[in-house]
């Protein structure tokens, strides 16, 4: 079935439909990941946003029901050169074109994915329309310039989850797959699920913490009743200045409990300390970002998803720049000087991605330990 992307400057791209038929729109973006698809189209932080993956090839290795980062895909859409009809692992349950059918997500393949990442790169992401229906590309164009923006919208609010609830899996194990920790827990972590990647709570549940996921409305003063050695700040989809709820608990912790954030939790933690944002040209989309810890000038790779940055003219005397991004020099990743709390742009936890970072969790623990000594 013939399916069209337009875009709200005009260009056009037509292919044939994967997934389900229908008509989407989104801010049309780009992932450089070689694989992992399944777990980005289950990241709620492209709530909002249509994918294109730029590796020519996508879904070979089919879907299984355990690699997903939530409990459904939150994307708007997916866009990739070719969708393997013929994948081939012993976990495969499905093909990605059946997973999309399921999940209701419409899709495109056949198009020249390289000239439309050329173009965002050259234009800046920007709002378009995949339509199986309206194949009139006038009519699309027009629909793509009216629909709202990404900035100033609260798109946490469609991915938080309703209520609290206790998380015990951890990371996967070559021998038994996602198992639960098998020791006693040493840390009582409250995490904010601002659109939650599941293995960031395994890799917590792996660094001996007692993991309590609640809702990002959730007030300070409720976060503390639960006694916490440690809060996380999730990642999540969108602009991070709407969600001034989010900012007003940020700085009530402040001082209280130690805090780390990632991707948007990082980005509302330097609004709470008083900088602010701004949105990227077309962002930082996968899995190959180099990053250097401005301390001792070592390098990682990192996963990165993630349309805004934070300012660093606006960060105040006491918050110090911890990682850069060696592509453009912006800022990922931040620290207190006096306060227990960092944060960083990036995702240490992967999945998909390099491990480089996974440090940051250890650093998280010797943060809550020292914590509790000064405390004493």
């Amino acid at each position: 079935m013939k399916a069209i992307l337009a875009l709200a400057d005009g260009r056009v791209f037509s292919g044939q439909s994967i997934g389900a038929v229908g008509e989407t729109c989104g801010e049309v973006v780009f992932n450089t990941s070689m694989s992992g698809y399944q777990e980005i189209l289950t990241d709620p932080s492209y709530c909002g946003e249509i994918i294109t993956m730029t590796y020519p090839l996508i879904g070979n290795s089919g879907v299984n029901s355990e690699d997903v980062e939530s409990e459904r895909p939150h994307l708007s859409g997916f866009i990739v050169k070719e969708c393997s009809k013929y994948p081939s692992n012993w976990r495969s349950e499905m093909t990605l074109d059946a997973y999309l059918k399921l999940h209701n997500v419409v899709g495109l393949q056949g198009i020249d994915t390289r000239a439309l990442v050329k173009h965002i790169r050259a234009h800046g992401a920007q709002n378009g329309i995949i339509s199986t229906e309206d194949l009139d590309t006038e009519s699309l164009v027009r629909k793509a310039k009216q629909a709202p923006s990404l900035v100033g919208r609260d798109l946490v609010q469609q991915v938080t989850t309703d209520k609290a609830y206790s998380w015990d899996e951890s990371i996967w194990d070559i021998a038994n797959g996602y198992g639960k920790s098998p020791v006693q827990p040493l840390y009582n972590v409250v995490a904010y699920d601002f659109g939650i990647k599941r293995n960031i709570l395994r890799n917590l549940v792996a660094a001996n913490c007692k993991v309590t996921v609640v809702p990002a409305t959730t007030t300070a003063e409720e976060v503390l009743a639960l006694n916490p050695d440690g809060v996380f700040l999730s990642n999540g989809p969108g602009d991070p200045e709407p969600i001034g709820y989010a900012q007003e608990n940020i700085r009530k912790l402040l001082g209280k409990v130690p805090l780390f954030g990632i991707c948007l939790g990082h980005q509302l933690l330097a609004i709470a300390l008083g900088g602010s944002t701004y949105k990227l040209k077309f962002g930082h989309r996968g899995g190959n970002q180099p990053v250097q810890q401005c301390e001792n000038g070592k390098i990682e790779i990192t996963s990165q998803n993630h349309g805004f940055a934070v300012d660093a003219t606006t960060l105040g005397e006491e918050i110090k720049v911890s990682h850069i991004n060696l592509n453009d020099n912006t800022v990922e990743g931040i620290c207190h000087t006096v306060l227990p709390a960092f944060s960083v742009q990036y995702h240490p936890e992967a999945s998909p991605g390099p491990h480089d970072a996974h440090y940051l969790f250890d650093r998280f623990i010797v943060m809550m330990d020292n914590f509790k000594h000064k405390v004493k």
